[in-house]
């Protein structure tokens, strides 16, 4: 292990950092994948692991009426099920993952609730659906939604603006916003 790093990448393998929320907590840590995968949606892949390794691992956790605790771990595991929302950490990210050019599409503003988090962002849906509709029809166990700004009433200083993000609808709260 070099740098102080928990790990040491194979040949055609990289470190990319992420940030994981579940219903109580958020996640920031470095995962290690393959070079060619593209990280901002390798957990909707057939190659996403049940379990994610997260290295040098940031916790705040969130419990109740509490202040959020905040944890470090070297190596942490989080069941793949629990994530509810998952994204690159900026500045890094990916290119979209959806044809610019694709007719008969718009991006539907939406408010996503995660816990104490809220994201607002758009989601890619057909012009004649509503986001319900789009839902119940795509089964998706995670959904892209792009241009999300999050924020967090107990943490103030982290509101962040990312291009892209994966959600899990069943475990989220999905609003419609004008």
């Amino acid at each position: 292990m070099s740098d102080n790093k928990p790990y040491t990448l194979a040949s055609g393998d990289k470190a990319t950092i992420v940030m994981a929320y579940t219903a109580n907590s958020l996640v920031r840590g470095e995962v290690i994948t393959k070079e060619f995968v593209r990280v901002s949606t390798w957990l909707r892949t057939q190659g996403a692991p049940e379990y994610i390794q997260f290295f040098n691992a940031q916790v705040l956790l969130f419990s109740g009426s509490a202040p959020a605790q905040n944890l470090t771990f070297r190596d942490l595991v989080v069941p793949a099920a629990t994530i509810i929302g998952y994204h690159i950490a900026p500045p890094a990210k990916d290119p979209v993952d959806y044809d610019e050019t694709e007719r008969n599409r718009k991006m539907e503003p939406l408010t996503i609730l995660i816990g104490s988090f809220r994201f607002n962002g758009f989601m890619r849906i057909s012009s004649q659906a509503t986001i319900a509709h789009h839902l119940d029809i795509a089964h998706e166990t995670l959904a892209s939604v792009y241009e999300i700004d999050i924020s967090n009433p107990s943490v103030q200083s982290m509101a962040m603006h990312i291009p892209m993000m994966l959600v899990r609808p069943n475990l989220a709260m999905l609003g419609s916003r004008t």
